[in-house]
This record gives structure tokens, sequence and C-alpha cells, in this order.
């Protein structure tokens, strides 16, 4: 296994760029990384493991959706430091639904492929709002609120957190039930926005409070640096 995992130019980079293709039709699905762990896990199961740079973790393909991908092939390039799957894909490759994550023509922005499985029961609420924030990066400041939000920067971004953070404090003294969950949402959202922003994934604030589960709140606070 070494040996196999040693052909790879690890000394180039840490994280190897990886494209996956259908092994019937070898149509691109996805564009992913691995690293070494990664590619050893991938190499032992025969099922495609990665690792997360917005997660900061590794991630089996599927392990949220059930939309696993069978590695027929492993294929290395000409520099030992790009490497090419042919799998064979249970569902879609996209989180979004569609076969192919290719699926947006750069010079019109159209889209070239429609979904074919809902994916918001699978990911979650929390993890397809994020997934939809990212991408209204790219939409009409006229035509979405969150566009809007994320093309007028940090400062406004932030104001609106804290605006809101107020707003919820205020229902939870006024005892209102219905405005406390009303509030906790608006409050979700914008605060989902600034880690859009920032490209940080709610699955890291998970791995946070995991990580904290045994562990007392002065002994976590006081393993904090100054």
């Amino acid at each position: 296994m070494q040996e196999i995992l040693n052909r790879v130019d690890w000394q180039k980079q840490e994280l190897l760029p990886v494209i996956v293709q259908d092994v019937h039709t070898n149509e691109v699905l996805m564009m992913a990384y691995m690293n070494r762990e990664a590619l050893q896990l991938s190499l032992e199961t025969k099922l495609a493991h990665y690792y997360s740079r917005s997660k900061q973790r590794l991630w089996k393909k599927g392990e949220s959706s059930g939309h696993l991908q069978h590695i027929k092939q492993f294929l290395i390039d000409c520099d030992d430091d790009t490497l090419l799957l042919k799998v064979e894909q249970e569902g879609v490759a996209c989180h979004t639904g569609r076969k192919s994550c290719f699926f947006t023509e750069l010079d019109s922005g159209s889209e070239t492929m429609a979904v074919e499985v809902d994916t918001a029961a699978a990911y979650g609420v929390i993890d397809t709002l994020y997934h939809t924030i990212l991408e209204r990066k790219n939409a009409d400041p006229e035509t979405s609120w969150t566009a809007k939000l994320l093309s007028k920067g940090e400062n406004t971004i932030l104001k609106k957190v804290v605006e809101e953070a107020g707003e919820f404090s205020f229902a939870v003294k006024d005892d209102d039930e219905e405005e406390i969950v009303y509030e906790a949402a608006d409050l979700t959202y914008h605060v989902l926005v600034a880690l859009g922003y920032k490209n940080i994934s709610p699955d890291r604030i998970k791995q946070e409070l995991a990580r904290r589960f045994g562990i007392s709140g002065i002994a976590e606070k006081a393993s904090r640096p100054s």
C-alpha cells in the first residue's frame, strides 16, 4: 500500500486534485481533493473518500446522501500530481441533485442540466441553506437579498447579525415563543451568510460542538488561547 501511495508526488502539495468520471460514459462528474489518508481509504475500500477544504476533514462521498462512488480504476497523470477516478455513481454526484457538478455555462451563467434528486432532506436544512448562500455569491444583487448582503461586504453582514441577535434577545426576554422561533431563524440565516462570506462550512461548527461534548464549560474556556 505504501508503495502505491508513494507514487503520488506529495512534495508538490498535501492535497491531490482528483477528477471523477463515470466509468461507462466518461462524463466528468466532479472534482475534489484527497490527502494521503483519503487516498489510502479509497484504495482500501474502493469507495471514494476525499478531504474537504471547507469542512477541514475527511469525508466519504455519499456519507449523508447515500450517493456512493464505487471506484473501478485509479489513474495518475504524467506529473504524478493529479488523479483520475473512474467510478460507478450511485444516485447523483452533485449536492444540488444534478448528475454532474459541471452544469453552469461560464459565459452565460445558464444551467445545462436539470435537478434529478431532491437532496435537501439528505443534507439537512442548514447545509442546504449554506450551499444556497454560496451559490448566491454570483447572483444579481437586485434579485436576491442574500446576494445583496454578500455584495455589500463584511460590515453590512455583521450589522445584520448584531441586529438579529438583539431582536432574538428581546423575543426571549418578552417570553414570546412564536417570536423567539422567528427571530432565531433570522439570526441563524444571517450567521450562515457571515460564514458563507468567509467560506467557513457549518460542518466545522458541528465538529467544534462535538469536540466540546464531555468537556466542562470552565475547562473548555480555560483551554482557549488568551
